[in-house]
C-alpha cells in the first residue's frame, strides 16, 4: 500500500471514529439531562464492569462478520460454558483454573462444529449456528438439570473492582480488544480474513486455502463466548442455563453499529468497542430513567434496524466509490 492510498483512507477511518464518539457523547449528555444520577463515577464504573462479556463476544463476532459469516449461537455457547464450569467446580470438585479451561474448551468445540460444518458442506453459517444454538442450550439444561448452579466466590475476583472501580474482567476484555485489533491490521492472518470476506475466490486463486482460516474464526468467536461466561459467572457467582438468551442480537448490533459490514470484507475491532459502549450506555440510561422492559426492547430493536440500514448505505456508497 503506497503513501497516497494510506492518506486517502485515514480521513474516512478518523471520520468513522469521530462519528461513533459523537453519538456516544450525545447519548451521555441526553441521559445526563434526564437523570441526575447518570453522570456519576458509580454509573460509569457499573457500565464498565457489566460490559466485558458483551465486549469479548463482540470481538469474536467482528472476525466472523469480516469473513462474511454470522454466528447466532454465541448466547447458548456462553450458557454451555458457564454450565460446564459450574459442574466441574460444584459436582466434580475441580480447581478454578482447570474448570475455567474446560468451560472455554467446551465453547471452542461448539465453534469447531459450526466452522467445520459450514466449510465442509458450504452451508450458510447462520443456519448451522442455529442448530448449534439449540444443541448448546440443550446441553446446558441437561448438565444443570435446568437449574441455576451457585458457585460462590470462586471466580468473584474477576469482577471485584480495583482502582477507579474498574474490575479485572474489564481489563482482560480491553486487552483482548487491543490484541484482536493488532492481529486484524498488522498480521497476515488479519489480511487474509479481510480478503476472504471481500472475495473468497480471489484468495483461493492466489494459492491460499480459506477453509482453515474460516474454521479458526468460528472457534475463536466461540472461545471468546466461553471467556464471557467466566466474566458472567464471576459477576453473578452462579451459572444460569438460561443465560445469554437473545444476547447474540446485542452482539451483532454492537458490531454493526461499529461499522463492520454484514456483507464481509470490512471491519474494525476498535470501532466495535465504540459500538459496545453505545449499546451499554443505552441500556444503562434507559434503566436509570425508568423505561419499562418492553419499551427497552423496542428501542434496542430500532437501534439494530437503524444499524443495518446504515451498513447497507455504507456498502452502497463504497461500491459507488
Amino acid at each position: 500500500m503506497n503513501a497516497s492510498s494510506t492518506f486517502s483512507k485515514f480521513p474516512a477511518l478518523a471520520r468513522g471514529y469521530l462519528g461513533l464518539l459523537g453519538a456516544l457523547v450525545a447519548m451521555i449528555v441526553l441521559f445526563g439531562s434526564l437523570s441526575e444520577h447518570f453522570l456519576t463515577l458509580r454509573t460509569f464504573s457499573t457500565i464498565a464492569n457489566q460490559m466485558p462479556d458483551l465486549l469479548v463476544m463482540a470481538v469474536g463476532m467482528t472476525f466472523v462478520l469480516i469473513i462474511g459469516g454470522i454466528d447466532l449461537s454465541v448466547g447458548s455457547v456462553l450458557a454451555l460454558a458457564g454450565s460446564t464450569v459450574s459442574v466441574a467446580v460444584v459436582k466434580w470438585g475441580w480447581d478454578p483454573l482447570p474448570a475455567a479451561m474446560l468451560g472455554v474448551l467446551a465453547a471452542a468445540m461448539c465453534g469447531t462444529v459450526t466452522g467445520a460444518v459450514t466449510v465442509a458442506w458450504r452451508i450458510p453459517s447462520f443456519i448451522v449456528s442455529l442448530g448449534v444454538l439449540e444443541i448448546a442450550r440443550g446441553l446446558a439444561y441437561r448438565m444443570t438439570d435446568s437449574r441455576t448452579e451457585y458457585i460462590g466466590e470462586t471466580f468473584a475476583w474477576l469482577s471485584t473492582p480495583l482502582a477507579f472501580g474498574i474490575s479485572p474482567a474489564f481489563i482482560v476484555a480491553f486487552l483482548c480488544m487491543v490484541v484482536a485489533q493488532v492481529v486484524l491490521v498488522k498480521t497476515v492472518f488479519g489480511r487474509y480474513l479481510i480478503g476472504i470476506g471481500t472475495n473468497e475466490e480471489a484468495v483461493r486463486l492466489a494459492g491460499v486455502d480459506p477453509r482453515p482460516y474460516k474454521i479458526t474464526v468460528f472457534v475463536l468467536a466461540a472461545a471468546l463466548a466461553g471467556l464471557a461466561a467466566l466474566f458472567q459467572v464471576s459477576r453473578l457467582e452462579a451459572a444460569d442455563p438460561n443465560a445469554g438468551i437473545g444476547v447474540e442480537l446485542q452482539v451483532i448490533a454492537a458490531v454493526v453499529i461499529g461499522g463492520t459490514s454484514l456483507m464481509g470484507g470490512r471491519g474494525s475491532v476498535v470501532s466495535t468497542f465504540f459500538g459496545v459502549l453505545i449499546i451499554s450506555v443505552l441500556e444503562a440510561g434507559l434503566a436509570q430513567i425508568g423505561t419499562s422492559e418492553p419499551t427497552k426492547r423496542v428501542i434496542t430493536g430500532a437501534v439494530i434496524v437503524l444499524a443495518v440500514v446504515l451498513d447497507t448505505y455504507r456498502s452502497r456508497r463504497n461500491r459507488l466509490n
